[in-house]
């Protein structure tokens, strides 16, 4: 499951910085005056909303005395709620922030206009070119469920699903929408809050649904907080949705009901499967004793592509679960909105932390109190454990209208209400890119911030005090990049193959969500939305199924592999410096729908193929029909150095040798002009050497085929060296990634 990311209204956080403005002594001049804007919540009872104009202008003239002037008042909100906008110094803010009925006061920063973000921020519009044939792609997402009650889910404007479509709802209502819905709980094993149909009691199927081809949806927002221009939509918003629900509560997301899951979807006859789902453990599983694996081989058979989750286990190597080369492995990248919570202490000092908190103190101090000295030892806890704030580690007598220092980051979950307290600062050797969303006031800290704020407690003893603020949105000029969650390559089982196969937006997404769901996932908490913000590769995925619907809504007999092709060799690379395990961590890069749909070449690969390689990789003649229900015998095709030859849109080479040659084939069918002409770019480091033949490829008609070798040779000096070859015709740019690595690494089997 994704970890979850939350928001709220942001004006708080500025009230830390105004205080220790207020407390440095500085004045402001009346030059000094920006805009803010003066928010009061819903209109006061019993007051008629066209006298509130009246009421703003009392209040300001209290805060500016006579610098008052009538048109001190730029605007008065007063059709749906209420509030106004007027100049102020940060000392006249401060003042204005503290009057009864103020809820916040904050500057009047500028946007830009744009939609829910992740699709525009790679370059996907609303207005984009599309295909009628859209509504005639079907979407398989095996996950939590779907809540379809959502407007996003909304059958309004559709027809009749495709007359491929065998329909099929059980114990469940379905629209022209959501065409197919499906539960499965082979074991039988049923939570108190599960509920027992396709309907989504979690919100991660809805969101992913809805991320996928979701409605437009105007005002849609979490709370306030990525409202954009105030709408949300899915990459392919025509496309209709089967939702097969293979998690629970009670045990997550088992094998044997993603297989059952697998099973129905490629019979009613989805044409893209999409699922967020993979091991808790970084183990390599082979590829014939995994559900996914078997499946999504299966769905390759029947022409369907599976979009799957790279895992939530980085930023190690090989921290992957699924490398299957017929599967379409999902990193997850960074877009332009991140989330900050400051914390301040009584003394005035103010640290910058990761969250997304809802909640509001409203300026108030809380004593604080380090989780190591509130031990639960009547449960057995001892400081080792109660340092770090597991659920049920901390004495709640002790933490109970407290701010709790944390010396660990852990999910929502294992937290909970945590046992009475106020709040809660974590502080550990952690990236900043997953803001988590808890049910009490959190935020990250930095190690060393961290240990300020430790080392003011040791020294006030009982007297130190501190508040959270709401959180603030904010853009990631950094962005994009692989967040560090996600898990990276290389492959384990075959270090000759690139995983993953390409990143996506996964960080910070809004979508759709259950609205029984709490926004932290822990009971007790009562926010509870219709549009959630959330992290994870699981966010990543449905990014990518919808540009493969995309893409298979123009051309509706590619195979599953000339969809990946036009995924990856369109794909953007992704900055080195900024992800260090380069393609480790972005394959071939972020996606680019619009030119994925006209790439101009493509590699193709069938199930023969596939054989070819399991045979090579030892796959035994039993275990190879256990996984394609056939006749297939590796006696028949031979053994042969097929990994080097499968024809991936990618080249992955891994020597444990000083020095190496190496060669690999490939061949590209033309989907560009009828008549073209491609030569080839070959970018590469000092060290190495590669050589392509022929460098030239003509072709005569669209669905020609030429093939070419690809000779790698050098000595490494490092353990990982990237390079690219490009074909180029004049008009598309067909760009195969290209990574050479010295060393393996142990894949880190972490228990979570």
């Amino acid at each position: 499951m994704a970890t979850m990311i939350i928001s709220f209204f942001r004006p708080y956080v500025i009230f830390s910085f105004i205080w220790v403005m207020m407390i440095s002594g500085q004045a402001y001049s009346k030059d000094d005056r920006k805009t803010y804007i003066i928010y009061m919540g819903d209109h006061p009872k019993g007051m008629d909303p066209t006298s509130l104009p009246s009421l703003h202008t009392s209040m300001a003239q209290k805060i500016l005395g006579s610098d008052f002037k009538s048109e001190a008042i730029l605007h008065s909100y007063k059709k749906s709620f209420n509030g106004f906008v007027m100049k102020l110094t940060k000392e006249e803010a401060k003042r204005m922030a503290e009057m009864e009925d103020v809820v916040s006061v904050f500057p009047n920063k500028k946007n830009g206009l744009h939609t829910t973000r992740s699709w525009d921020f790679i370059g996907f519009p609303q207005q984009v070119k599309r295909t009628n044939k859209e509504s005639e792609i079907i979407v398989g997402v095996l996950d939590s469920g779907i809540w379809p009650e959502s407007e996003s889910f909304s059958d309004k404007g559709f027809g009749l699903p495709p007359n491929k479509w065998k329909r099929s709802c059980h114990n469940f209502t379905c629209n022209r929408k959501i065409i197919g819905a499906k539960s499965y709980n082979i074991e039988g094993s049923y939570a108190k809050d599960d509920i027992r149909s396709a309907r989504d009691s979690n919100g991660h199927g809805s969101h992913v649904s809805s991320t996928i081809a979701g409605n437009l949806v105007d005002s849609a927002s979490l709370l306030g907080y990525a409202s954009g221009s105030g709408r949300a939509r899915g990459g392919a918003p025509s496309a209709r949705i089967a939702i097969y629900k293979v998690c629970w509560s009670s045990n997550g997301c088992d094998d044997a009901n993603v297989l059952a899951a697998f099973d129905d979807a490629i019979h009613d006859g989805v044409d893209v499967i999409s699922i967020s789902v993979g091991a808790d453990v970084a183990f390599p599983f082979s590829y014939f004793e995994d559900a996914i694996n078997i499946g999504s081989f299966h769905a390759m058979k029947k022409g369907i592509l599976t979009s799957n989750s790279a895992n939530n286990l980085g930023p190690d190597l090989s921290s992957m679960t699924n490398y299957s080369p017929w599967l379409l492995s999902v990193a997850a990248a960074t877009i332009d909105r991140k989330f900050l919570t400051k914390v301040q202490l009584a003394n005035g000092i103010t640290f910058e932390g990761v969250s997304i908190n809802t909640f509001d103190l409203k300026n108030k101090m809380f004593p604080l109190i380090y989780g190591g000295d509130a031990p639960n030892t009547a449960g057995g806890y001892n400081s080792s454990i109660s340092r770090y704030c597991h659920k049920d580690s901390l004495n709640k007598h002790l933490v109970k209208g407290k701010i709790v220092l944390c010396e660990s980051i852990l999910v929502p979950t294992d937290i909970e209400l945590l046992s009475g307290a106020v709040g809660m600062i974590h502080g550990a050797i952690s990236p900043k890119d997953l803001p988590n969303n808890y049910a009490v006031p959190s935020t990250f800290l930095s190690l060393r911030n961290f240990r300020l704020v430790h080392s003011y407690l040791a020294s006030m003893g009982n007297n130190a005090t501190a508040t959270i603020f709401k959180s603030d949105e904010v853009r990631d000029s950094l962005a994009p990049y692989v967040a560090s969650f996600s898990s990276r390559g290389p492959n384990p089982i075959t270090p000759n193959i690139l995983k993953p196969d390409v990143a996506a937006p996964g960080v910070n997404i809004l979508a759709a969500w259950s609205p029984i769901s709490p926004i932290s996932d822990v009971k007790g908490d009562k926010r509870l939305v219709r549009y959630n913000i959330i992290s994870g590769t699981s966010m990543a995925c449905p990014h990518a199924t919808a540009a493969a619907a995309y893409v298979k809504s123009f051309h509706s007999n590619w195979s599953p592999a000339m969809i990946k092709s036009a995924l990856m060799t369109t794909a953007i690379p992704l900055s080195a410096t900024l992800n260090p395990e380069a393609e480790f961590a972005y394959g071939a890069g972020l996606i680019n729908p619009i030119k994925a749909a006209n790439p101009g070449l493509v590699y193709d690969i069938n199930e023969v193929d596939y054989v070819k390689f399991l045979c090579q990789e030892g796959i035994e003649t039993k275990n190879l029909g256990i996984l394609t229900k056939d006749h297939s015998s590796c006696k028949k095709v031979g053994k042969t150095e097929s990994v080097y030859d499968l024809n991936l849109p990618s080249i992955s080479l891994y020597t444990n040798v000083s020095s190496f040659t190496r060669i690999f084939h490939r061949t590209v069918m033309n989907v560009g002009s009828a008549t073209s002409t491609y030569k080839v770019k070959v970018m590469y480091p000092s060290f190495l050497d590669i050589q392509v033949k022929p460098d030239t490829l003509s072709f005569e008609c669209v669905g020609q085929k030429k093939s070419f070798s690809v000779i790698i040779e050098g000595s490494m000096n490092v353990n990982t060296a990237s390079a690219s070859l490009i074909w180029d015709d004049g008009t598309f740019q067909v760009r195969t990634p290209i990574v050479v690595f010295n060393q393996l690494p142990v894949p880190p089997f972490i228990f979570i």
